[in-house]
This record gives C-alpha cells, structure tokens and sequence, in this order.
C-alpha cells in the first residue's frame, strides 16, 4: 500500500456488481471519491482485496470482495495563489457559491497553468480548501466548461467536500442550464438518455455510445421562449457528465448556438453571432440546489443570465 499519512477507507462490493470493471465497482461503493481518482489510485498500488494489491482497474469483480483504500494525505498544492476577482454569491466556514464568468478555466491543466478558477480560490481561502480531490483540484467538487458560465460549489473542508460529493454522485444535485439552441425542439420538452464516452475519431470530443462502454447520461429539457430559427432552452441534469447538455442537445438536432465544438453555425444566425463577436457556447448554469453537507439546510441559488447571452436573445428576439 502507499503513503504511511493515509486516510483508509474499507467497502464492500456488493453481489451485484458482479462482472462490473473493479473502478466502476470501487466508484459506485465509495462516492466521496472519482472514478479517475480510484483509476489513480489503484495504479499507485493504494487498493487492495483481502490484504492482495489489486492494480488493475479493469479486472472483473467476483462480488463481495472486501476492499481496502488507501488515500495518501493530500500534499500542498502546486498551484500558486492568484488574486483573480470572484464572484461569491455564498459563503461559510465550510463551502462557497462561485458564479464564474466564461473563459475561466476550473482547474490547472496543461495549457492552462494558472488564472484559473483554482489559482483564484487559494488565494481567496489563504490555502484553506478541501484536499480530498487530489491536489491539481483543492475544493473542486464539480466542473463546468472554461466557455460555460454560472454556479460551482466549492468545498473549504474535507467534510463539506465529502457530503457534496455523496449528493453528486446520488445525483440528488438540483442543477439546471440555461441553452439558446439552433432551431426549435419539437416536441417543446422531452428527456434525452445517452451514455457519453470519449470519441473514437476525436479524443476532445465527448459522443453517445452503446451502454457499457460510457457514463450513463440523462437531460430533461423544456422550451422557454422561441425565437429566429433558435430557442431558449432550459436543461436540467439528472446526471452530470463531460460536456453532457452539448452533446445531448446536438443528438437531437439542436446543437448549442456559438459552439465551436458541436455546432455548426446556421447562416439565419451568422450576421448576429458576427455583431456580437459571440465565440463560446450559449450555455449557463443557471440554478444549483443541494443541502448544506454539515447543518443539512436545502440552499438554491440563481444566476441572472450573463450579457452576452442576454444580448443574443434580444437580437433574435420574434
């Protein structure tokens, strides 16, 4: 097993799990913790079963395995503090709300270093951030795109951070989007399901795959307002998956407006796109509701639509 400062969580996988991948299993038994960070972990050699490293996260599981996790103390951040302005709608010793603007990066990744949203946290909480998401991501619970707008939640503790973990991985979460699509859905609501994986032919893209091989996903959306040859669209997530309104709504012919990924532009909306200079997607997160992790109290929060998008649904107002 790996480090001597390790925090040793120890579950059992149930029957019924049988014949799942050993990370699928170890995820679904453990919430508090991603399946990327158990894929991580299980490398390092960190899980065992029955006292026997395992360090293949794609073995089968028999059912029943007793199966210890070692999670190494988190190590200081190698990120460094920056003072980026946040927009802090809610705070308290345990957590805080970010509207985050679009074009901030949630967390260091290669290209994208520092002025991110993370950079922005640790010198807003002087260092005081949940470690249990690995140290690239100190207090990240949840992510929204760099080009999507809206509400994060943030752990400041190991306790907030593993109770909103729970309730996402639950998906008992209440986040709803805010779309301006091409066309207009017919009918004006429905419910997608589509699991998401990687693209076979484009590894930056997300696409629908057969069941099995991606996360389950599902999207209840519901037309608000219509206008030329678009809509507004609000999209609610009963799960919460890499690029999954973008993906979702392109699936049924109502790609995003501004998506430099999944959309192609329509020429009824070219001249307008143009006059706006709009280079992001026309997606915002606009409502977020969860329970406090630690006093249980339910918070809701909404974001007013940002300019930009507010902008585009005036010009393309009927």
């Amino acid at each position: 097993m790996g480090a001597c400062e390790a925090t040793v969580h120890q579950v059992t996988l149930s029957g019924d799990m049988a014949g799942w991948r050993f990370d699928r299993a170890l995820a679904t038994a453990l919430p508090t913790l991603s399946r990327e960070r158990l894929k991580a972990l299980i490398s390092a050699g960190d899980v065992a079963v029955a006292g026997t490293t395992v360090r293949d996260p794609s073995r089968k599981v028999a059912g029943g395995e007793v199966v210890a996790v070692a999670v190494p103390a988190p190590t200081p951040a190698t990120a460094q503090a920056q003072d980026i302005p946040l927009q802090i709608v809610f705070e308290d010793e345990h957590l805080l709300v970010v509207d985050k603007p679009a074009g901030l990066v949630v967390h260091p990744a290669a290209g994208n270093l520092d002025g991110t949203l993370v950079n922005a946290l640790l010198h807003h909480c002087a260092g005081r951030l949940s470690g249990i998401g690995g140290v690239a991501r100190p207090g990240i619970v949840h992510r929204i795109d760099k080009d999507t707008s809206g509400l994060l939640v943030v752990a400041k503790t190991d306790r907030a951070h593993e109770g909103l973990a729970g309730q996402f991985a639950a998906h008992s979460v209440e986040r709803a989007y805010l779309a301006v699509v091409a066309g207009r859905p017919m009918p004006l609501a429905g419910r997608i399901e589509g699991a998401l994986a990687r693209s076979s032919a484009n590894r930056q893209k997300m696409a629908i795959v057969a069941d099995g091989r991606g996360k389950h996903a599902v999207t209840h959306f519901r037309t608000l307002q219509p206008l030329k040859d678009a809509a507004t669209v609000e999209c609610r997530l009963e799960t919460g998956r890499t690029h999954q309104v973008r993906v979702h709504m392109m699936s049924i012919g109502h790609p995003l407006l501004g998506d430099p990924v999944y959309g192609r532009t329509r020429p009824s909306h070219r001249d307008v796109l143009h006059e706006l200079n709009f280079r992001r997607q026309a997606l915002h997160a606009r409502t977020l509701g969860f329970f406090h992790p630690v006093n249980k109290d339910k918070l809701t929060f909404e974001s007013p639509i940002p300019p930009d998008i507010q902008e585009l649904i005036s010009l393309l107002s009927v």
